[in-house]
């Protein structure tokens, strides 16, 4: 999500006179290093199982949907190996296959859930020749052709230094289940009002507008 909230944090930046600083990563990874260091004014996971899982600790305040995610098969740019819209085109022997790790990142702990369902996580996990640590470093190996197909988040194909490299084959939303995308204040946040602003700023119709330009689905499920 960091193409949209970059761009509505340098508008911020210029309506408030502040400077918002954006770490990207992982989702567990993100959290576990603001626990950590108690450094931090808003938390933004991939999918909302972060918050249900760290919710116990208090470190997270209210949460406010700003948009969608959803999973997608990426292939090579023009499909050259004739993928089809099936979870079990993941079991070809011919193709190269990665996926994201669970561990680390939104994009692998959204993809276990999906693959749970179907009881096939544990022969896809089998069969991947890379566990990626999140979406960011999927597209990478993507572009360097190190794979022919893998799971990701869809609106990350339709970033333009990627659209040139990927295409899109997208899944039945019965397995591919849009995940909310939630921004929530941490406790120990420095600048809580702010915090609050840019929340709110996020989920306003500028910021609304601004999630669906970048491809993903915003607050109302609306492309």
């Amino acid at each position: 999500m960091v193409r949209p909230i970059t761009e509505l944090a340098r508008s911020f930046e210029q309506r408030e006179k502040v400077k918002v600083e954006i770490a990207q990563g992982g989702s567990e990874d993100l959290y576990q290093s603001a626990r950590k260091s108690r450094y931090g004014d808003i938390y933004f996971p991939g999918e909302p199982s972060y918050r249900d899982r760290h919710l116990a600790e208090g470190l997270l305040g209210d949460y406010r949907i700003v948009g969608y995610n959803q999973l997608a098969l990426f292939v090579q740019k023009g499909n050259p190996k004739q993928i089809a819209p099936n979870l079990n085109e993941l079991f070809r022997k011919d193709l190269v296959v990665m996926i994201g790790n669970a561990e680390s990142g939104s994009v692998g702990q959204a993809t276990k859930q999906m693959l749970d369902k179907l009881s096939i996580y544990p022969k896809v996990v089998s069969k991947a020749a890379f566990l990626m640590p999140d979406s960011r470093t999927i597209n990478i190996s993507m572009k360097r052709q190190e794979a022919d197909l893998t799971i990701n988040w869809r609106a990350t194909a339709y970033f333009p230094d990627n659209a040139a490299h990927i295409d899109v084959i997208d899944l039945d939303p019965a397995f591919a289940k849009p995940q909310a995308l939630m921004l929530m204040p941490l406790s120990f946040s420095k600048s809580p009002q702010l915090a609050k602003k840019f929340i709110d700023y996020v989920a306003s119709p500028e910021g609304q507008a601004t999630f669906r330009k970048f491809g993903f689905l915003d607050a109302q499920g609306n492309r």
